[in-house]
């Protein structure tokens, strides 16, 4: 890229970020929302603490299974007030719905403008509220402030609920490598990031693989893409910078991609597979299982075939679309 290149796109970052600061800022200071009934139940919690371990982190996680399971402070809003973070506060202000959680999530917004934690819970509140037109200008805030993170993919899934929640995540032919089968998962995430960073497009596919499964889909990307520069001609690696693109606002970044290597791999059972997930993930029943079979049959046995398997079982049981 030309340093050129990269000021503009280093200011259409800037600009999106800052939109969004303005527009949770803006949210943040209302205080003319008309009053109206909320919705019935209360809004759901997601606390992104990745693979921490330490004490608050399996404590904040307790609290969100226990607020999770019977959706009422109780025990969950005693955990979340023993701590400070502002993943603790956001989950005490969530867990005290509907007693005072807007007004609180508002004052978080007001002094936390960059945290899509704040802005994704906002949103949240907001929606309960019956306030939805507020509550998508607060998710896709929540999507421009921190892409790369669990809250702009759950942001998503309320933007956009037309498709399958979370995002379609690729499926590597190939296992891991044995050696990290005894590891924990800090240890295991370690190990394939090192692998990525010493080369082979392989290893680069399985830490992508784990950076998904970490809701960071903006770092997943540029490791299949970087993958994809430095094998063209392995198809795991084409298809899996296709899947890495995939957006619900525009579907047709990875479509366009993943469509043509029908014909670039004809043979390569990971197109049609992968063709068929993304289908699902849009709710295109009648096409995905089209695919999928055809990915199934291509060699059964496989692990992808047998997984295309697994989807078709579970098709059969769902109407169409």
């Amino acid at each position: 890229m030309s340093p050129r290149a990269r000021v503009f796109l280093l200011v259409g970052l800037a600009a999106a970020v800052a939109s969004a600061i303005v527009v949770v800022g803006v949210l943040a200071t209302r205080s003319n929302v008309p009053t109206v009934k909320p919705r019935p139940g209360s809004p759901p919690l997601a606390l992104d603490l990745g693979l921490r371990t330490d004490p608050e982190a399996r404590a904040l996680r307790n609290a969100e299974t226990l607020y999770d399971r019977d959706r009422q402070a109780g025990r969950a809003g005693t955990i979340f007030a023993r701590y400070r973070s502002l993943e603790a506060q956001v989950g005490a202000a969530i867990a005290s719905w509907p007693g005072g959680t807007l007004r609180r999530l508002q004052e978080l917004a007001s002094q936390h403008p960059r945290s899509a934690l704040v802005a994704f819970h906002l949103g949240l509140a907001l929606y309960w509220s019956r306030h939805e037109a507020e509550a998508a200008q607060a998710w896709r805030a929540a999507e421009r402030l921190q892409p790369d993170s669990l809250y702009a993919v759950r942001a998503a899934d309320f933007l956009h609920p037309g498709f399958a929640p979370g995002l379609p995540a690729f499926v590597p032919s190939f296992p891991p490598p044995t050696r990290i089968g005894g590891l924990t998962p800090e240890r295991q995430v370690e190990a394939l990031a090192q692998d990525a960073r010493r080369g082979g497009a392989h290893a680069k596919l399985l830490y992508g693989v784990a950076l998904q499964r970490l809701d960071r889909p903006r770092s997943a990307e540029r490791q299949f893409a970087a993958a994809a520069r430095e094998a063209p001609s392995d198809p795991e690696a084409r298809v899996a910078a296709a899947v890495g693109l995939f957006d619900k606002a525009n579907p047709s970044r990875a479509f366009s991609r993943l469509g043509p290597l029908v014909r670039v791999f004809p043979q390569a059972q990971t197109v049609r597979f992968h063709l068929g997930l993304l289908l699902l993930w849009m709710g295109q029943v009648n096409q995905s299982r089209a695919e999928l079979r055809q990915a199934r049959d291509e060699a059964p046995k496989t692990a992808l075939g047998r997984q295309a398997a697994q989807y078709l079982a579970v098709l059969g049981k769902v109407g169409t679309r």
